[in-house]
């Protein structure tokens, strides 16, 4: 089975031989492919909606594997109990939601050693969250697929010094495995932005005005990831590390974080 990159690169910041929570599973897919290729022992594959969960129950039942995945209809972390997984993989749904499901499933993630997490919007308010709830992010990833970005991150217990406005937007460099896709998304998010605020009245209604200081602070804070990327990348030549596709395609090619 071929994943999509976005969720090939997911499933390879899974830890070997951890048993996986995949919560909002859809069609099953990360499970089905982990266990195939031996990386771990069994899989709890969880969705709210019915629909897609059948669509699981298919594809592992097709792959004869329903002896290690076990589908489950489940709210968020609802179905799952204290000690039955390791890596909880939440991926592909609103960051709203996302941190619903953490601040509910708080209790049963105390037993969990990781979490895998890629939000679709609200990022930072993950990064502040997982800060509050005390998982510290260990590395990020950043990929490109059919012309849109995804962010990508996996946490462990503990604490890190407290994040700066920037690296809560955008992360902090130094666990970021794809520094040049980040690269280019801050780039494009930096002159989108340009754009709109030239676009706007030097003089307007209140509404407007504060729109455009809204947008001077973002574009504020973009420079400033932007700087730090570049100043990683920087440093990470100097260390004699290649780029990160090229390190990709060798066995041993891997950063921290990604096994």
């Amino acid at each position: 089975m071929k994943l999509s990159k976005r969720l090939e690169r997911l499933s390879g910041m899974v830890t070997p031989g951890n048993r996986l929570a995949d919560v909002g599973t859809d069609h099953g897919y990360v499970p089905i492919c982990l266990y195939e290729e031996n990386r771990i022992p069994s899989a709890i594959a969880m969705d709210f909606h019915k629909g897609p969960l059948e669509r699981a129950k298919n594809h592992i039942k097709e792959a004869g594997l329903e002896r290690y995945i076990e589908t489950r209809h489940s709210d968020g972390l609802a179905a799952l109990k204290e000690g039955e997984a390791d890596t909880v993989l939440i991926a592909g749904m609103g960051g709203a939601l996302m941190q619903r499901i953490l601040e509910e499933g708080r209790t049963v993630l105390f037993s969990v050693k990781e979490l895998i997490l890629q939000p679709q919007s609200e990022i930072a308010g993950i990064r502040q969250q997982l800060e509050a709830l005390q998982w510290r992010i260990i590395c990020e990833d950043t990929v490109c697929e059919d012309g849109k970005y995804y962010f990508m991150m996996k946490a462990v217990h503990g604490r890190e010094a407290r994040y700066t406005t920037a690296e809560y937007r955008c992360g902090r460099m130094k666990y970021q495995h794809s520094l040049s896709v980040l690269e280019e998304y801050l780039r494009r998010q930096m002159c989108m932005q340009q754009e709109i605020l030239s676009g706007l009245p030097r003089e307007g209604s209140v509404r407007s005005l504060a729109r455009a200081e809204f947008i001077q602070k973002d574009i504020r804070i973009l420079k400033q990831a932007l700087d730090g990327c570049m100043r990683e990348q920087t440093e990470r030549k100097k260390a004699g590390m290649r780029p990160e596709e090229e390190r990709r395609r060798e066995p041993d090619g891997k950063m921290p974080g990604f096994d």
